[in-house]
């Protein structure tokens, strides 16, 4: 998992059944001042969130676990918002 800002989203009409209700977001990941640190990417969302939200990403298959349907065409999930980042 790593740190991400939620910078857009995509609309498509026609997508997956799977994917029906679920919000498609472009995500680009963040270091822990919350400075753009990576390309952005598409990501499946889990929890709500929206543009501008710092977020907590997981990539890969284990980002199915997200939803209840796990046959459902996931590469990555946003599965938490973040309130705040503490660093020493």
């Amino acid at each position: 998992m790593f740190l991400a800002k939620v910078v857009g989203k995509v609309v498509a009409t026609t997508k997956n059944e799977g994917l029906n209700g679920k919000k498609i977001l472009i995500v680009a990941p963040i270091d822990m001042d919350g400075n753009i640190s990576g390309n952005e990417f598409v990501s499946i969302d889990s929890v709500g969130a929206g543009i501008g939200d710092q977020i907590l990403v997981t990539k890969g298959s284990v980002s199915t676990y997200a939803f209840d349907n796990k046959n459902i065409p996931v590469d990555s999930a946003i599965v938490a918002i973040i309130d705040v980042i503490e660093k020493n």
